[in-house]
């Protein structure tokens, strides 16, 4: 009886957390997810850096994944470096990281599509697409310019609320600035779908999961509480990135 007293209070608990929750839908990163970096045409460094977590390129061979000085595994599916906190996985390595990483790489780009497609927006074009000093509550935001952040920006919101960026344009983020969550937003759900490139200024701190049509930059000293998954190149300039918990 206590058993199935506490199965149903866990379920009643569950329910009330999909009812309270605000925003829309999450978006299902599948196995894209496992990653903290991934990209299609590589991924470059300047070191040092610090990676917590996976990375993943593919279709390109592990010769386009550059500055981490890679340590091949005695198994042949995966490297390892000093500055990575996980694997280092490519298309040339042996299998099945061909195969696991192509299903990331597809799962990667059924998420920007679900991401990107979402209607209607709650916000449309706000700030005319520079959203610095803002607070943002959960929500789906729409801008069908580029977007710019040149002073802190806030994520308001529950743990379990959720937030839809959707920029047609470039995604720059100023120098020496900072995303801030308040009230226990968390980064893993705030989704960025960005059609165009994607610039992390020197030392600015960024929260949530980049899903970039074309590639991101994380320059000098910038750090990352996210994940980096780009459909071309993701570079690296002494950065620090750890995904979310």
């Amino acid at each position: 009886m206590s058993s199935t007293i506490a199965t149903i209070a866990l379920g009643l608990l569950a329910i009330s957390h999909s009812i309270y929750a605000a925003g829309p839908p999450v978006v299902n990163l599948r196995s894209a997810a496992n990653f903290t970096i991934l990209a299609e045409t590589e991924v470059t460094n300047v070191p040092p850096s610090a990676i917590t977590g996976n990375i993943g390129l593919s279709p390109a061979a592990a010769t386009y994944i550059t500055g981490f000085s890679l340590v091949l595994d005695s198994s042949g599916t995966f490297s390892t470096s000093t500055q990575v906190t996980g694997k280092i996985y490519a298309a040339s390595y042996a299998s099945p990281t061909p195969s696991m990483l192509r299903t990331a790489i597809s799962d990667m780009q059924s998420a920007y599509t679900d991401a990107s497609s979402r209607t209607p927006p709650n916000f449309l074009n706000l700030g005319s697409g520079e959203i610095g000093g803002l607070t943002l509550t959960p929500g789906l935001y729409k801008w069908t310019t580029g977007v710019t952040v040149t002073s802190p920006l806030t994520f308001s919101g529950k743990s379990s609320d959720t937030w839809i960026l959707q920029i047609a344009g470039t995604l720059t983020m100023a120098s020496a600035q900072a995303m801030l969550l308040s009230g226990g937003a968390n980064p893993k759900n705030i989704v960025w779908a960005v059609a165009a490139d994607i610039t992390l200024g020197t030392t600015s701190h960024f929260e949530g999961v980049i899903l970039g049509k074309n590639g991101i930059t994380v320059q000098t000293g910038a750090s990352m509480n996210g994940r980096a998954l780009a459909q071309t190149s993701v570079a690296l300039q002494k950065a620090t990135l750890v995904p979310p918990s």
